[in-house]
């Protein structure tokens, strides 16, 4: 049975957002200024939170490319770092290739998949909580708040006209903010420098083009998404709205105005009897502690970022009016339609999407893992020259030519032993050396070296024009090898 919440005795909207939509007229145009947004400042569990992960994530961000890894010889020893130069990827103990850049994809499936599951069982807390987006938009908001006070005070600082109080608040305000940016784009770039060998650098002047590049784009992003934007990025550029209601259902946390409680609302007088009433008193605290302009009132809507910051400053009027907390809290549609029949709230966190997301999670994961733990050390690739594709040599003998591209990836040199099976009595050597000697080749510690060889083998033992061969390197018991095709030319190929 589909139970039906009823809403019909919410008044009418009262965010920023519903009021903007509700005055544009029709054929009015297709844009609307943007209305500021001035949230106010709450307390509580939520708020305390966002507090917490802020100052983390920051830290992380920061630091992180000043944290040293030691590595052998003249590899970087930054801890995360994407070399473009060196053509590595670096995160502490784990080294990749640009070969294997699968591993990058597999990172993303699994942080798209988290996500995913995230979201289908607490609805947007990424975006509340851990998007960029909203972690430098309440550090900016922060920063605003010390120059030009808290909400009441910055709509005054709006309103009046220009005078020195308002232009050297303005101006701190902004500075702040550049600075703020510039550290983020700053930063930004030591993910893909030597952090420490990067810093002189980019004051003398000397730094990579694109060093200066990316700092630029994202001290400009920063400041123009954070200070100015703002709530419009989440809403109109960013696609994660429209996508995360695929993941969500009845039965997905999330900020919940508790319809069976709160209605029907009004104004109450202290003292006055609750009886036949709600217990929201239409204070409108929850509007004006948004940062993103709603009223959580209005129900589920694209804009709401689930921060909680509403559930904050609904429980202190709820504690000032002597009212239990969490008129708005984390809940799920079921729960509040089970209560509006008189039911008991039923939550379910394992439902069949959310096993999918758990199941295809740990297979990804499992994979992620077993390629890193099965990684080898030394890699061989065979590349055949095709001009000449054979030569005859004076004894008769057949030679074919063979560029080997050999990858040592542990931070040693390698010394290795080539070997070619497949056809009897066939030799494998260097361009001019001895085909009675093995050969043998020292790859340097984690590079790519490029060896040009020969491989002879009698006319008796070739058996077709094409006969598949191996090529073979081998360090003790590391082995690799690769297959490839050696030709004769009886029925050479046009």
């Amino acid at each position: 049975m589909t139970v039906v919440i009823d809403r019909t005795a919410a008044p009418p909207p009262t965010s920023v957002a519903a009021r903007a939509r509700a005055k544009a007229a029709p054929g009015g145009g297709l844009y609307k200024p943007r209305t500021p947004i001035h949230p106010k400042l709450v307390h509580g569990r939520w708020r305390a939170l966002k507090w917490v992960l802020l100052i983390a994530m920051l830290a992380i961000y920061y630091i992180t490319p000043w944290i040293r890894w030691e590595r052998p010889g003249a590899l970087p020893d930054q801890a995360v770092l994407v070399d473009f130069a060196g053509r590595r990827f670096y995160f502490f103990w784990i080294q990749l290739w640009p070969q294997e850049v699968y591993f990058i994809t597999g990172l993303l499936v699994i942080g798209a998949l988290s996500l995913f599951l995230v979201t289908a069982l607490f609805g947007r807390l990424w975006c509340g909580y851990a998007c960029p987006q909203t972690v430098w938009t309440d550090l900016y908001i922060h920063v605003e708040r010390l120059f030009e006070g808290d909400r009441n005070a910055r709509m005054r600082l709006d309103a009046a006209p220009w005078s020195f109080n308002k232009l050297w608040r303005r101006t701190g305000k902004h500075l702040v903010w550049l600075g703020v940016a510039f550290g983020t784009g700053g930063a930004w770039i030591f993910y893909f420098h030597d952090a420490p060998t990067l810093l002189p650098s980019f004051w003398n002047g000397t730094a990579p083009f694109t060093a200066y590049f990316f700092c630029v784009l994202l001290t400009a992003t920063t400041y123009v998404f954070a200070g100015h934007m703002r709530e419009q990025v989440c809403t109109y550029m960013c696609p994660w709205p429209r996508i995360q209601g695929a993941m969500l259902d009845e039965h997905s946390l999330q900020v919940t105005y508790l319809y069976d409680r709160g209605e029907p609302r009004g104004p109450h007088k202290k003292g006055a009897d609750w009886t036949g009433r709600g217990d929201c008193i239409d204070c409108n605290q929850c509007v004006v502690a948004c940062p993103m302009g709603i009223d959580i009132r209005d129900g589920a809507q694209l804009e709401c970022i689930n921060c909680g910051l509403c559930i904050d400053a609904c429980n202190e009027m709820m504690l000032k009016i002597e009212r239990p907390k969490g008129l708005i809290s984390y809940d799920t549609d079921a729960a509040v339609a089970s209560r509006q029949c008189g039911k008991p709230a039923v939550y379910k966190p394992v439902r069949a999407r959310t096993i999918y997301y758990v199941v295809a999670l740990a297979v990804v994961s499992s994979l992620m893992i077993w390629g890193l733990s099965t990684r080898q050390v030394l890699d061989l690739h065979a590349l055949r020259d095709r001009n000449p594709t054979f030569v005859r040599l004076h004894d008769g003998a057949i030679r074919n030519s063979y560029t080997l591209k050999v990858a040592n990836r542990s931070f040693e040199p390698m010394p290795l032993e080539v070997k070619f099976a497949g056809i009897p009595g066939a030799k494998v050597t260097h361009p001019g050396t001895d085909a009675g000697q093995a050969m043998r080749i020292v790859v340097p510690a984690n590079e790519v070296r490029a060896v040009r060889v020969f491989v002879t083998a009698p006319p008796e033992a070739l058996t077709a024009t094409s006969v598949p061969a191996t090529f073979e390197v081998r360090s003790g018991t590391t082995v690799s090898r690769t297959r490839t095709v050696f030709l004769s030319p009886e029925r050479s190929p046009s």
